[in-house]
């Protein structure tokens, strides 16, 4: 979508910290973080919401939760532990309408959210 920050990041069209990306995905630093470590896993591909992932999504999907593991293996969470979160909609908070996953670490995160 031309006006969707997330698709223009993925772009390199908007200046990011990216910290790891593949055909499929990036994955690059939150510019507000919630936790030391916060940051975020956008696929390449526009989709608004889970909710919108269709069966052919299957394989990306699956792509995004393992990205997930390497950027926390990257990043050094995987002692402590790390948090992974996918916002649906607004009452989840969902703020950016494309799909991302947010990696969070480097601090004990309460429960529960929100």
């Amino acid at each position: 979508m031309a006006d969707c920050i997330f698709c223009k990041i993925a772009a390199k069209e908007i200046p990011s910290t990216i910290v790891a990306e593949s055909d499929a995905w990036v994955a690059f630093r939150d510019i507000n973080p919630q936790a030391p470590t916060h940051i975020l896993i956008i696929p390449r591909k526009h989709l608004e919401r889970l909710a919108d992932a269709a069966p052919e999504d299957r394989e990306l999907l699956g792509e995004l939760l393992l990205a997930a593991r390497e950027v926390a293996q990257k990043e050094g969470l995987e002692k402590e532990g790390y948090r992974v979160v996918i916002n649906n909609g607004p009452f989840a908070g969902q703020s950016v309408y494309h799909l991302h996953i947010h990696v969070l670490g480097g601090r004990p995160l309460g429960w529960p959210p929100g």
